[in-house]
């Protein structure tokens, strides 16, 4: 069996203007005097990364190498979630994802969606440049409005948007795959890849493709209801990238999982710090290690509660202790009474 990497952390909720948030150089050392092992880089944050020139530069590349491994760390993965959100908008939120894009495309979604593909396109070559396995991101949605729908949706609505969806993705993929490099999901609510029917609707429209492939967040699915330890068993050939994120689901006479309307403070449902919640993180690590994902174990940091700074301390050494160095032999190898094909043969009855 292989071994889960780790701890690594998410830099997407620290990245600020006041150091030690405020450069790659100056996080990277916060991060590894914290305990962490790894980051995962969110390549929108210029303050952190410039997609495009790595994309180009492999001398760019080689300095946030250098520049991590000074500290320390690896490179887990980098996230184009916002981009990857701007590869599929639903009119409906259209202004809200516009932030997401470059100044020059707001207000024009022809635009702002040729920008995000080229962003995806960019993160292939510089995941190439940098040595990754695995990519993070968003699938983006045309259908979330219909979830739970009234008036009925008609006929055909659901299959026509994940036709487009497959339609806008698979160029991408192509492109990943030319990269060597996993194009991972996270399996989101507000994304039309959101539970595990959703994911193999749009596996089987990308003819099954190799680089379409799952970031496993057992918080999204405590909030949905979901058996987060069977998914793994369902899909753990698929999953390729891991957030380690904590959430609980308390229902009460007034709320249940719609309770998205409340403060995250006030839901049903609420994402919280590690050990704080109720994900079975023990089961989660014991199937990922039974079934050999040997990527890298990122903490994705969201708590309702708790500050950021004393979450990610406490991050670090929560994912370690999680941590599974796997067995070389079998733990009743001690009780071996030695036989042999004659011995098992005679223990059989079968030479008799």
């Amino acid at each position: 069996m292989k071994e889960i990497q780790g701890p690594a952390i998410f830099l997407a909720q620290f990245a600020g203007d006041a150091p030690p948030f405020n450069s790659l150089d100056s996080i990277a050392g916060w991060a590894a005097g914290l305990g962490y092992k790894g980051v995962q880089i969110p390549s929108w944050d210029g303050r952190l990364f410039d997609l495009k020139r790595a994309a180009e530069s492999q001398d760019y590349c080689d300095e946030v190498l250098g520049t991590l491994q000074k500290h320390g760390l690896a490179l887990s993965e980098l996230s184009t979630h916002l981009q990857g959100q701007l590869v599929a908008v639903h009119p409906a939120y259209d202004e809200a994802f516009d932030g997401f894009a470059a100044p020059e495309v707001r207000g024009n979604p022809k635009a702002r969606q040729e920008w995000a593909v080229q962003q995806l396109r960019y993160a292939a070559q510089a995941s190439r440049r940098l040595g990754l396995k695995a990519h993070a991101t968003f699938s983006g949605a045309l259908a979330w409005p219909y979830v739970y729908p009234w008036p009925q949706r008609p006929a055909g609505l659901i299959e026509t948007a994940f036709d487009e969806l497959a339609r806008r993705w698979t160029p991408i993929l192509n492109a990943f795959d030319e990269a060597g490099v996993d194009l991972c999901y996270e399996i989101h609510p507000g994304e039309d890849l959101f539970d595990g029917t959703t994911f193999e609707m749009f596996l089987e429209r990308v003819g099954n493709h190799p680089r379409c492939n799952i970031l496993y967040d057992p918080s999204h699915f405590v909030l949905q209801q979901l058996d987060y330890l069977g998914y793994i068993d369902r899909y753990h050939e698929r999953i390729r990238a891991f957030h380690v994120k904590d959430a609980e689901f308390n229902p009460t006479a007034s709320q249940g999982v719609y309770s998205g309307f409340a403060s995250w403070a006030d839901r049903a449902g609420r994402f919280r710090s590690l050990g704080d919640g109720q994900v079975d993180f023990g089961g989660i690590f014991s199937k990922l290690t039974k079934y050999g994902f040997d990527g890298w174990a990122v903490l994705e940091w969201e708590c309702c509660i708790k500050h950021p700074e004393q979450g990610a301390a406490e991050g670090a050494p929560f994912i370690a202790a999680h941590l599974i160095r796997v067995t070389e032999r079998a733990f009743d190898d001690f009780a071996s009474g030695g036989t042999d094909e004659a011995a098992n043969r005679r223990l059989l009855g079968i030479d008799r």
